[in-house]
């Protein structure tokens, strides 16, 4: 890194874990790069995908509003979800990425567009520009296709863990997310849902070899709660243990790690779905350097009335998890 140049940050991930990151380090002198999966499958974004023909945009979405410097009032529309009528669960940032992708006939396009109505400031950039499916075989041979399916679990009827992720049918990376990677300083990878948010990134070709180039510091932020069906009574060595099936062995310098216990309430509700803060039995590993924070946010969120999928009520607090990143470089 040229002394004069501001560091290179990488964000792995999707989703509201991706959101939270990115919005918290935007705050900071950095490059910031959000590599983006592209395997959703439900919600407003499988709908579009299903309908339309187009790449799912949800998590796309997300990074764009998460590194805007537009007005409250144009972040807001981007992310309001429509409550009603045949529109009813979409957000409108969604429609707009669509749409934009079907005027323009590139995916890329559309987010250098609204990159610009929202003035942001960093990188959107696609794991993949190719339609594929996120697939798991369980432990008893039980193969689920697509995402939505894999997230599908709700905590009453009882799954074998994940064997293994794949890919149908394989495809290759965005070249733009490969060269982040490569010159990168710093590669958080997460927050976020293991199997549906970070490993579906793992798993396009490419990715894991540019992550072994590149001499970036690799950090990985894990989730404050286990996640049923894909994470279920997993503790933190199991998370590792999981994601280093697909990002190698030795490859971690960094672990963060949540050390406040989520209130009373938020742990009823999570109980509901057999969900529970994820242990921190790493201690005796010493191929990297575990750091242990306070990461909640103090606050419980509310679900949006049309939102159709169950979001987690707990996040990280965007300026913990940033400040305990760039202590990091």
């Amino acid at each position: 890194m040229n002394k004069n140049s501001k560091p290179r940050i990488v964000v792995i991930g999707g989703g509201t874990g991706s959101f939270t990151a990115l919005t918290g380090l935007k705050k900071y002198p950095v490059n910031l790069t959000a590599v983006v999966t592209m395997m959703d499958s439900g919600g407003s974004s499988g709908r579009l995908r299903d309908e339309l023909g187009v790449l799912p945009p949800g998590d796309i979405r997300q990074c764009l509003v998460a590194l805007s410097h537009s007005s409250t009032l144009m972040r807001d529309l981007f992310t309001y979800r429509f409550e009603d009528g045949n529109l009813k669960g979409h957000t409108f940032g969604n429609i707009f990425l669509s749409t934009l992708e079907k005027t323009t006939g590139s995916i890329e396009k559309a987010i250098s567009e609204i990159g610009k109505i929202l003035k942001i400031e960093g990188t959107v950039a696609p794991v993949t520009f190719s339609k594929t499916d996120l697939c798991v075989e369980l432990i008893d041979g039980k193969i689920i296709e697509g995402e939505t399916h894999i997230d599908d679990a709700d905590g009453k009827k009882k799954r074998s863990r994940i064997k293994k992720a794949f890919l149908k049918p394989k495809v290759i990376s965005n070249p733009t997310a490969i060269n982040a990677i490569t010159h990168a300083d710093l590669i958080l990878i997460g927050p976020g849902d293991l199997y549906t948010s970070i490993i579906p990134n793992l798993l396009v070709g490419g990715v894991t070899n540019a992550l072994k180039k590149s001499k970036a510091k690799k950090v990985y932020a894990l989730n404050l709660m286990t996640k049923y069906g894909q994470t279920t009574h997993y503790s933190a060595s199991d998370h590792v243990q999981d994601l280093e099936k697909y990002i190698g062995k030795n490859m971690l310098d960094f672990v963060l790690v949540n050390n406040k216990m989520p209130n009373k309430k938020t742990l009823e509700w999570y109980e509901k779905f057999a969900e529970e803060p994820v242990l921190n039995n790493l201690e005796k590993i010493n191929t990297f350097k575990i750091i242990s924070n306070n990461l909640i946010k103090d606050v419980i969120l509310k679900k949006n009335i049309a939102d159709q999928q169950r979001r987690s009520i707990i996040r990280h607090d965007p300026d913990k998890l940033a400040k305990a990143v760039i202590d990091l470089l």
